[in-house]
C-alpha cells in the first residue's frame, strides 16, 4: 500500500514506524527538516520537505497513485485541507487529525462535505479509555475483544501470591487463562514454558471475564466492585473536557481544577453540573481543602508527565481507590505503572491504535497497540485457506514472538493449547512483537493468486509460509 503521512510529530513518526514495517511504500512529507531527518535516518521511508497543503507538493508525492492520506500536523484546519485536497486529486482514502470540541461535534458533516474518510481526535479517544477502566469492575487494566467476551488483562506479579520464581510450565491454576506476554525491563516476551516469573514483570493474562476476575482474586489482587461516583480530574484541557462531558451524562460527580482562569471560565459555561476549581492542582493545601481525596477516582491530566507521575503516586498514599495519569512518552508507562498508578495512558499511542484500526478496515475486528508500539494485539476472523486452518498449533512453526491468545468458537471461548486446530471461522486473538506483526496475515489469511500462490503450495511440505 502507497501511504502518505503529512506532519511528523510524535503521532507521525509512530505511524510511520508501524506502516514501514508491513511492506507498504511509506512517504512523509514535513516543512521541517529537522523533524524528517528524524524519520528518515530510523525508518524506511521516503522524506520530502514540503507543505501538505500546497498542490504541488501533493503532485510530486503522486497523490493520485497514493492509497491512503494520514493527515496529523498540529493544526486542525490544515488536517482537513490536506485531506479534502487528497481526495479531490485521486487518493482514494483520506485520515485527518482533528482535536477542537466545536469540529467534533460535527464531524459527520465535516466527512460527508469534505470527503474526509475518518476523523480521529486524540483526546475523545483518550477519555474513551479512561472511561472504560473508571467503569470496570475487574481491579486492572484491561482490554475488551469478542464483544466482552474476551479479556486482556494486565497484572503485576509483586501483587500475586507465590507467583515470582516459577515457571510457566509449573504454574497451576483453576482458570481458562493463558499468560499471554511477559513486560521485562522495557522488553516484551512471549513466554513458553521455560520462562521463569520474575517480581518485577508484568504479566498480560487472557481468559473469559468471569476467569480473568477469578483468576486475580485467587491470586491476591482485592476485589473493589464499588460504582465510581465521584472523579477528581487535574488538568482542564481537551480530554479533561471530553472526559468530564461523559462522565456527567452518566450520572458522574466531576470536580476539575484548573490553573488557568479563561480555561476554568470556558468549562464552567460548557460543562453543566461539574465543579471548577480554579488553582494548582500541585497544592497539597488546596487538594486536602477540597476533600480530593475522598473521591472514587482521581485521574491527572496536566501538560507535565512528571506532575502527573507526583500526584498519582499522592493520591495512591492517600489509598484512592483508582488512579489514572496521562503520560506523554511511552517509555513513561511501565515505569508509572510499576510505581503503583494504576493506569498510565498515552494519547499518541491511543490514536495509533485507533488509525490502524481503520486501515485494516474489515480484515480486523479491533486492534491495540501495546508498550509503545512494541506489541500489538489483532482480533480477527480466520479465512478459508489460512495456513493455520491446516495443522495443530503445535505443528505450526509460529514465529516465537507471536501466539494465538483465545479462540471464539460458536459462542465458546477457547483458550488454545498445543492440541488446538484452528478452523475457519473461528474469531482469534492474536498478540504478536513487533517484530512478528507484519507476517501474521501470512498465517490468518489465505494466500494471494498467482506466482506467489504457486510458491505457497510448493512450500506447505516445509511446515511454514514462504518468505516466514
Amino acid at each position: 500500500m502507497k501511504i502518505l503521512i503529512a506532519g511528523v510529530g510524535k503521532l507521525g513518526f509512530q505511524l510511520a514506524e508501524a506502516f514501514s514495517g508491513k511492506d507498504n511504500d511509506v512517504t512523509v512529507m514535513d516543512p521541517k527538516a529537522q523533524a524528517l531527518q528524524k524519520t528518515s535516518d530510523q525508518l524506511d521511508v521516503l522524506a520530502m520537505q514540503q507543505n501538505g497543503v500546497e498542490i504541488k507538493s501533493l503532485k510530486q508525492a503522486r497523490i493520485h497513485e497514493t492509497d491512503l492520506v494520514i493527515a496529523v500536523t498540529d493544526d486542525d484546519e490544515t488536517n482537513m485541507l490536506i485531506a479534502f485536497l487528497s481526495k479531490r486529486m485521486g487518493c482514494k482514502k483520506s485520515i485527518a487529525r482533528v482535536r477542537n470540541p466545536e469540529y467534533s461535534r460535527q464531524s459527520d458533516f465535516i466527512k460527508k462535505e469534505m470527503e474526509i474518510d475518518y476523523i480521529v481526535n486524540p483526546e475523545l479517544a483518550t477519555s474513551v479509555e479512561i472511561i472504560r477502566y473508571l467503569m470496570k469492575g475487574l481491579p486492572v487494566h484491561t482490554e475488551d475483544f469478542a464483544h466482552g467476551k474476551i479479556v486482556l488483562a494486565d497484572v503485576k506479579v509483586q501483587n500475586l501470591c507465590e507467583m515470582a520464581g516459577q515457571y510457566v510450565k509449573n504454574l497451576n491454576y483453576e482458570e481458562k487463562v493463558l499468560i499471554a506476554a511477559v513486560y521485562r525491563n522495557g522488553n516484551v516476551i512471549i513466554p513458553h514454558g521455560e520462562t521463569r516469573i520474575e517480581e518485577t514483570d508484568v504479566l498480560y493474562v487472557i481468559g473469559e471475564k468471569d476467569d480473568v476476575n477469578s483468576f486475580t482474586q485467587r491470586c491476591g489482587i482485592p476485589q473493589d466492585k464499588k460504582i465510581t461516583k465521584k472523579v477528581v480530574i487535574l488538568g482542564g484541557g481537551r480530554i479533561g473536557y471530553y472526559l468530564a462531558d461523559k462522565l456527567l451524562k452518566t450520572g458522574v460527580q466531576v470536580k476539575i481544577i484548573e490553573e488557568s482562569r479563561d480555561r476554568c471560565k470556558y468549562l464552567a459555561e460548557t460543562l453543566n453540573n461539574a465543579l471548577i476549581i480554579h488553582g494548582d492542582g500541585t497544592d497539597i493545601n488546596l487538594l486536602e481543602e477540597e476533600s480530593i481525596f475522598e473521591a472514587d477516582a482521581l485521574v491527572s491530566l496536566t501538560g507535565l508527565d512528571e506532575e502527573n507521575l507526583l500526584l498519582s503516586l499522592l493520591a495512591k498514599q492517600y489509598h484512592m481507590k483508582k488512579v489514572i495519569a496521562k503520560v506523554s512518552r511511552p517509555n513513561y508507562i511501565p515505569i508509572i505503572e510499576k510505581l503503583g498508578v494504576d493506569v498510565a495512558v498515552n494519547p499518541v499511542t491511543i490514536t495509533a491504535s485507533e488509525i490502524l484500526r481503520f486501515v485494516q478496515g474489515g480484515k480486523v475486528l479491533s486492534f491495540s497497540l501495546l508498550f509503545g508500539g512494541k506489541a500489538e494485539v489483532t482480533e480477527l476472523i480466520v479465512q478459508e485457506k489460512a495456513y493455520v486452518t491446516e495443522k495443530k498449533l503445535k505443528d505450526l512453526e509460529l514465529p516465537r514472538g507471536l501466539i494465538i491468545g483465545s479462540v471464539l468458537r460458536n459462542n465458546k471461548v477457547i483458550i488454545p493449547d498445543g492440541e488446538t486446530v484452528i478452523t475457519a471461522g473461528d474469531r482469534v486473538v492474536i498478540f504478536a512483537t513487533k517484530d512478528d506483526s507484519a507476517d501474521f496475515e501470512k498465517y490468518f489469511y489465505p494466500p494471494k493468486r498467482g506466482l506467489l500462490n504457486e510458491l505457497w503450495n510448493r512450500h506447505k511440505s516445509s511446515g511454514k509460509p514462504t518468505g516466514i
